[in-house]
């Protein structure tokens, strides 16, 4: 297995406890790098630059766009996310297994530059609890928690379709441990 099987994805639908997971996950490891996505939307109360996501101007992130700094990138409800190229690299490089959080879209343009990614996909308990956990969220309208449940529908077939591991969070502890011993095996 070359390098590139040190790359980890972990996409989920909104509301399924993607980031909780990659969290935990990074605590129980000293070998894992969570790669830092860089976005254009503005911080949610308790998000921290650097820690959470790396929050920067459009302007930025177009000029990042041009001069081939991501490895994938996309435009999701309405901002940017991307993740740097050169962040993956240099974990690779430190000896570590970097883990990326990212949609659907952007597991399949990991996958298809690294061939050897492993993709792990989180889906919810039920579709009425993922939007129980969407409404919960502070500060998303009306149209924006529908738009984040239309686009669940489809995450949720491309992750029962094509991801390399899927797994239904029903079980938070659970979970995490299924999902770390598939990046040890792995790794």
């Amino acid at each position: 297995m070359s390098d590139y099987g040190k790359i980890f994805v972990i996409s989920a639908p909104s509301g399924t406890g993607k980031t909780t997971i990659a969290k935990k996950i990074k605590e129980l490891s000293k070998d894992i790098e969570v790669i830092t996505t860089c976005t254009t939307r503005k911080p949610r109360p308790g998000e921290t630059d650097g820690n959470d996501y790396r929050f920067i101007t459009l302007m930025k992130f177009k000029e990042m766009i041009e001069k081939g700094e991501f490895a994938e990138w996309a435009l999701v409800y309405d901002n940017y996310y991307g993740t740097p190229k050169k962040d993956i690299i240099s974990a690779i490089n430190k000896g570590k297994k970097a883990l990326l959080i990212i949609d659907t879209q952007g597991g399949r343009s990991i996958k298809s530059i690294f061939s050897e990614a492993v993709l792990i996909g989180i889906l919810p308990p039920s579709v009425e609890e993922q939007e129980r956990r969407i409404r919960k969220r502070s500060g998303l309208s009306e149209a924006e928690i529908k738009k984040r449940l239309e686009s669940a529908k489809e995450e949720r077939k491309v992750i029962l379709s094509e991801y390399d591991h899927r797994f239904i969070n029903k079980n938070l502890e659970k979970t995490i441990k299924k999902i770390a011993t598939v990046i040890e095996r792995s790794g």
